[in-house]
């Protein structure tokens, strides 16, 4: 097989992998080259995505790799999700993964203190949408669940790992709440009890 050949197999391969995300090693296995040509191939792919006229981009996070949409597109895609009010997250939704991914990991009864309300429902959508996941019990009376961000959110966000969250810090004295939110979401456009 020539390298034009490789290249749309792998390609095939990130596509159906999805969130799950494709990494060297099995690329490696599949196509059954060494694992130098399998990054070398995996790097070319990611450059030629980063031109501006390609609609996605692939990139690595937690030692896999994922084709995902370009921030640059975000606009035109939120106008899709927008169409359908189903996709939409409510502000009690984005308020809550606002909260799980800076403080993760964390209990429902931790997010209702930050929050001041209780959020059984805003983690309900969260976990459905696959944006948030449980992680263990905390070592405490009840042993409630604890609260993470997936690696959906990750991709969905473009990062490679939490810590590539802007620091709230440095924006707490300009911003109120809801701007601080808008550094991931804007008006999501639906009931804020969802």
């Amino acid at each position: 097989m020539n390298e034009q050949q490789l290249t749309g197999i792998i390609e095939s391969l990130l596509f159906v992998s999805g969130s799950d995300g494709l990494s060297v090693r099995q690329v490696k296995t599949i196509l059954e080259i060494d694992e130098d040509k399998a990054v070398s191939m995996l790097k070319k792919l990611q450059t030629a995505y980063q031109d501006e006229s390609r609609g996605i981009q692939l990139i690595e996070a937690e030692n896999a790799y994922y084709l995902t949409t370009k921030k640059d597109h975000a606009d035109y895609l939120q106008s899709l999700v927008a169409s359908n009010k189903h996709n939409k997250l409510s502000q009690a939704s984005l308020e809550t993964l606002a909260i799980i991914a800076y403080n993760q990991p964390i209990t429902r009864l931790e997010i209702e203190e930050v929050r001041g309300v209780k959020s059984d429902r805003p983690v309900q959508t969260l976990l459905s949408r696959g944006l948030i996941e449980e992680a263990g019990k905390k070592e405490t009376i009840g042993r409630p669940h604890l609260y993470k961000t997936t690696l959906d959110f990750l991709t969905y966000f473009g990062l490679k790992s939490i810590e590539e969250l802007p620091a709230l810090t440095d924006q707490l004295d300009d911003l109120d709440f809801s701007d601080e939110l808008d550094l991931f979401f804007t008006d999501p456009g639906s009931d804020s009890n969802e």
